[in-house]
């Protein structure tokens, strides 16, 4: 039940990105799983992972991160689930924030920003600090 306190998901078609994301979470204690489209990780979501964020990729080949979010917002499952939106594009911001998210880093991805953001809704695998547990 408290595997989502701590698991992170990563949505983006670049394997390289999601693996180099994936293997640096993991080093600072959190579970990663990772889908390579919307498909995936809708697949994964309806299946019973619960994840206390979501890295989003909004440009990927499949279903891109806008059909993912737009299917994620129809879902009373998963509507609430945070998303961090990461491009390279400056433009995407403004879209991201018409897609009602508010969590958006540019790539190159500054790692302090991302850890920021993670931690706001995420704990550590490793051990739980007292004040996060409430």
């Amino acid at each position: 039940m408290s595997e989502h306190r701590h698991t992170v998901l990563v949505i983006d078609d670049d394997a390289d990105a999601r693996r180099a994301l994936k293997e640096l979470l993991e080093l600072y204690e959190y579970k990663v799983a990772t889908a390579s489209d919307g498909t995936d990780a809708l697949a994964q979501l309806r299946s019973g992972l619960v994840p206390c964020i979501i890295l989003l990729d909004l440009r990927m080949a499949g279903m891109n991160g806008w059909e993912f979010r737009a299917e994620q917002m129809r879902d009373p499952a998963l509507c609430d689930l945070p998303i961090v939106v990461f491009s390279g594009d400056a433009e995407e911001e403004a879209a991201a924030a018409e897609l009602g998210i508010h969590l958006f880093l540019r790539k190159p991805v500054v790692f302090e920003r991302l850890f920021e953001m993670i931690g706001r809704h995420c704990q550590k695998s490793g051990s739980y600090r007292e004040d996060a547990a409430s």
